[in-house]
């Protein structure tokens, strides 16, 4: 019977698809495993179950069985897998688009919600003992509604986005990207603009790229002294867009008002210079944590391992 690994627990439902075609073998750790781990529990696999945290580079690539047809990973991005690798050693690379997009809007939303009207602030306030009477002036913040936001990657996610701003707050529509998307431009009214003119004219500004050498720090020192001082910004794609340390300096020099992060420039870590400060909440890269994304994402990677080991095409292959 043909074997699968998965490096990390995931959703039962994908779990049990897989279990009715192969050999699964889950690593239940509740920890990221090593790369010797990684390389020993692999070996002999068919198929491959990765997380994000897991870093398939081409030395592990290259110590794969021969018999290895597939690397799922379970996550939208793939930059943790080097795919010119796996292209080599005709080893598929899958993902999961689309079955996290409504988590990761609505998260974006969420994030950008709490800066405006400082709840984490406000929650600390309270538990800290100082609410002793309501206040004209405590934690003021901006309404959302009629602002424009500026959404820098119009993909699925970007799209979803601009759907809730748009519909839910009336919210006038920005975005830039590679090239433009008639759709949303005539679903959302959205202006298609440069990304220097989005960061001047945005109240609020949510990233949705990938990480490559093009995006990433796309948004540096410089970025920030174009934005108003009262604009908020957003990350839910990969840390490493956004240059962490100018970052600090644009919130703790009050260059922006605030921002909202989701993912970090190294994965796990979060600096002290950003827990610091209160102009920014922080989250645990959860924003595609629903039940729903989660339990779609394992079927997602159940079904693309299937179709690969039966001889057929993936159904979310990443390679060209």
């Amino acid at each position: 019977m043909k074997k699968v690994f998965i490096t990390r627990k995931i959703d039962e439902k994908g779990i049990e698809m897989l279990k009715k075609h192969f050999d699964v073998e889950v690593n239940e750790k509740d920890c990221i495993l090593s790369r010797t781990e990684l390389t020993k529990r692999a070996a002999g696999a068919d198929a491959i179950v990765t997380l994000l945290s897991d870093v398939i580079d081409n030395e592990i690539i290259n110590s794969l069985d021969e018999k290895t047809k597939i690397i799922a990973n379970y996550a939208v991005g793939f930059d943790n897998i080097d795919i010119a690798a796996a292209s080599k050693r005709n080893i598929v690379v899958t993902n999961t688009p689309e079955v996290m997009t409504q988590a990761v809007a609505e998260h974006a939303i969420t994030l950008l919600l709490a800066c405006a009207r400082r709840v984490v602030e406000g929650d600390k306030y309270v538990r800290a003992g100082k609410y002793k009477i309501w206040e004209p002036d405590l934690l003021l913040g901006p309404e959302i509604a009629g602002k424009t936001i500026g959404i820098v990657g119009i993909g699925r996610i970007g799209a979803a986005l601009a759907s809730i701003a748009y519909h839910g707050f009336g919210m006038e529509i920005l975005y830039h990207d590679i090239k433009r998307d008639d759709e949303v431009e005539r679903n959302f009214q959205a202006k298609f603009v440069s990304l220097n003119h989005l960061l001047e004219k945005s109240d609020f500004i949510s990233l949705h790229v990938p990480l490559c050498p093009s995006t990433k720090h796309m948004i540096s020192s410089g970025e920030f002294k174009l934005m108003k001082k009262s604009a908020i910004i957003i990350n839910t794609s990969r840390g490493a867009v956004i240059n962490e340390k100018m970052l600090v300096n644009a919130l703790r020099d009050k260059e922006i008002f605030a921002a909202g992060l989701d993912v970090f420039e190294q994965e796990g870590s979060v600096s002290h210079d950003l827990i610091s400060l209160n102009n920014v909440v922080l989250t645990p890269h959860i924003a595609s944590a629903t039940h729903e994304a989660r339990q779609s994402m394992s079927v997602c990677v159940a079904e693309n391992i299937i179709e690969v080991l039966s001889g057929r095409p993936a159904k979310t292959s990443v390679q060209k």
